[in-house]
């Protein structure tokens, strides 16, 4: 009891934490289909970059946190976070979509971002098992998100706008779709340093370790942007913002988040803890559904369902052993 009631105002910056990420991500998904228009690109492209990259904003602003702490603990903490967001991201956020009927025509293009998802999760297998992600391997990953950026864009260029945008509230202006993805982002990373200040106080209140606490207060919580966009973008009939969103998040998650982090604290060193057994549910649930799209395979409802089982089955583990 003395426990709950010395983590209370912990658990409020956690809340508010979570409040600052929705209406956050919100903001960005709004921004992004004004700018998606205006640029006519695939929503599918809008997702994969603009939207994902917003909605990743937490996770970069927990990882920089961290490795500016000095502190292997708070290390562990985000690293824990980015491993245990691309779980969340594909089995609760992923599935959530399915559910909502988000992913019963990937469609071709999604190949690609597929196939990167794929790559971007042997990398990442390949430095946790090493050990750590050293600065040298960092900027080369950096490069290689650009790249892709590169490509994704000229590729969806050529095809111009796959499907119809529905109006938002910001009409044709993109000077202010500009602001409002901006600020969303800005609530974002707001957002995100509540919520670890709030979650570091609760790991310390009931004595659970920083890797636990990552993979699964931290990832949740820099993973609900990607689940309330992804919502909103399936329920408006996005779907390709909605699928983009999670498959960009990913690979940005990877190469993106940790490679800014290992590049500007000089390597970033990975606990053997991951090696153990997250970084295989990373492989093992990225691929799979990678791979399902990549095949142009249908995830269906049930599907959806039984990936969100999984996830929650998930969480419970990593508290019950």
């Amino acid at each position: 009891m003395m426990n709950f009631l010395l983590s209370l105002p912990d658990l409020v910056l956690v809340i508010l934490g979570f409040i600052f990420l929705i209406f956050g991500g919100e903001s960005v998904v709004q921004g992004a289909i004004t700018i998606a228009r205006k640029m006519n690109v695939s929503p599918l492209l809008i997702g994969f970059t603009i939207v994902a990259v917003g909605t990743s904003l937490p996770e970069l602003a927990v990882t920089i946190n961290a490795v500016s702490s000095n502190s292997q603990e708070l290390v562990d903490l985000a690293v824990g976070g980015v491993l245990g967001s691309n779980v969340a991201n594909v089995m609760l956020v992923l599935g959530t979509a399915a559910m909502l009927g988000a992913c019963e025509k990937p469609g071709v293009e999604i190949k690609k971002d597929a196939v990167a998802v794929i790559m971007a999760s042997i990398i990442l297998l390949v430095t946790v098992v090493m050990g750590e992600i050293t600065q040298i391997v960092g900027i080369l990953m950096i490069i290689a998100l650009i790249s892709y950026y590169i490509y994704s864009y000229n590729y969806s260029k050529k095809l111009g706008l796959d499907e119809e945008l529905e109006e938002t509230w910001m009409g044709e202006n993109l000077l202010l779709a500009l602001i409002i993805t901006i600020l969303g982002g800005a609530m974002i990373v707001l957002g995100a340093e509540l919520l670890i200040e709030g979650s570091v106080g609760i790991a310390d209140s009931f004595g659970i370790s920083e890797s636990i606490v990552g993979l699964s207060v931290i990832a949740l919580g820099t993973s609900l942007p990607e689940l309330a966009v992804t919502m909103i973008a399936a329920l408006r009939g996005h779907k390709g913002v909605a699928i983009g969103n999670v498959l960009g998040s990913n690979v940005i998650n990877i190469l993106g988040i940790l490679g800014i982090s290992s590049a500007y604290a000089g390597g970033i060193l990975v606990s053997e803890e991951f090696a153990g057994r997250d970084i295989w549910v990373v492989l093992v649930t990225s691929g799979l559904v990678a791979t399902m799209l990549l095949n142009e395979r249908k995830i269906t409802k049930t599907l959806g369902v039984i990936m969100v089982i999984g996830y929650l089955s998930y969480m419970t583990l990593l508290y019950t052993i």
